[in-house]
């Protein structure tokens, strides 16, 4: 059972006592028709304020007793007193059957401050306290519960404090092990990623390293191209990871057999994207590598809102320069968000 209905019940049991001591009198009452009116407005007030839903407030984790019924929980508790008072004459306006109202209204307003109405509960007292005053006598009205009903709402906002923080701090450590987990799984990840780019590393150069150290570094050309294309596939590994699978690896690969000076740059933009999207961006960039035919290819992303990744490639003429023409121009958009 949750704890809001243990709390419900307990509230509704004390309250049904109270409203008891009221409707079962030990002697007779002189004018019972407001004994009764009293009684009715308690517990109608007291239903009212258990059952009715809470509506949110400016607060998103704060729910609280609307307006309207706060209203008629204090209009009740203003009115009690004197309700229930005009069933006896002055004096009998100490038996039990008419002090109730005390502990009666007291108990009301605790409901209210629990679901917070603070202003209006501590309202509701104040108007307590002088009708009991008044109706009598500020000792008796003392002696009768008025100290009760106060103790009672003030540690109804103490318990409501109390939860609230408790419900702060809950939240806090909640964000706090989602940001731990996160960035756990996140270190997890680059722990991987740099296991795999090593242990590819070893698998390209560990070969050309071998035989550098076998000829003492005289290297035929063929040991020498291989050693070139084994430091291009490293550099991209280093340089643009999330754009490389088997067929880009293989496309690019091929590419600088025939030659061409391949650069892979990520500059960002990527890291946003989903194991789909990615997949989608590389076989569109193996697609578009596989037809092209020049003689420097540059690949690069940046975090552009539309475009994820920009091929251009230059058919040299004779050197490297600024003046080649671009023989190839191609933009792959980033895939629309499912």
């Amino acid at each position: 059972m949750k704890v809001r209905k243990v709390l419900t019940i307990l509230a509704a049991a004390f309250s049904g006592y109270l409203a008891a001591r009221g409707v079962f009198p030990t002697q007779p009452v002189d004018r019972p028709g407001f004994l009764i009116a009293g009684v009715v407005l308690y517990l109608g007030a007291t239903i009212l304020v258990l059952a009715v839903r809470s509506v949110d407030s400016a607060r998103r984790d704060v729910a609280r007793l609307p307006v309207w019924a706060t209203a008629c929980a204090l209009a009740v508790s203003a009115a009690m007193p004197w309700v229930v008072t005009a069933c006896a004459d002055e004096s009998a306006r100490m038996a039990p059957h008419v002090t109730w109202y005390v502990g009666g209204a007291g108990a009301l307003m605790t409901i209210v401050m629990v679901r917070r109405r603070p202003i209006s509960a501590w309202t509701g007292i104040a108007l307590l306290g002088v009708s009991s005053s008044i109706l009598m006598g500020i000792g008796n009205a003392l002696a009768f519960g008025l100290v009760g009903s106060f103790l009672w709402v003030g540690v109804g906002q103490l318990m409501q404090i109390s939860t609230d923080r408790a419900y702060s701090d809950t939240v806090k450590l909640a964000s706090l092990q989602q940001a731990s987990a996160a960035w756990q799984s996140a270190q997890l990840v680059r722990r991987r990623e740099r296991r795999e780019r090593v242990q590819y590393a070893l698998q390209v150069a560990a070969p050309v390293l071998t035989q550098v150290i076998a000829s003492g570094g005289a290297l035929t050309d063929e040991q020498r191209a291989a050693a070139w294309l084994a430091e291009g596939a490293l550099r991209d590994e280093l340089r643009g990871a999330r754009l490389l699978d088997d067929d880009v690896r293989r496309v690019i690969a091929t590419l600088r057999e025939g030659g061409a000076a391949v650069t892979v740059l990520d500059e960002g933009g990527l890291d946003d994207l989903g194991d789909d999207a990615l997949s989608a961006i590389r076989a569109e960039l193996a697609q578009t590598l596989a037809s092209a035919d020049a003689g420097r290819i540059i690949i690069r992303t940046a975090p552009h809102p539309d475009i994820a990744v920009t091929i251009v490639g230059r058919a040299a003429a004779g050197g490297h320069s600024d003046e080649d023409a671009v023989a190839l121009w191609h933009e792959i958009r980033r895939p629309a968000a499912s």
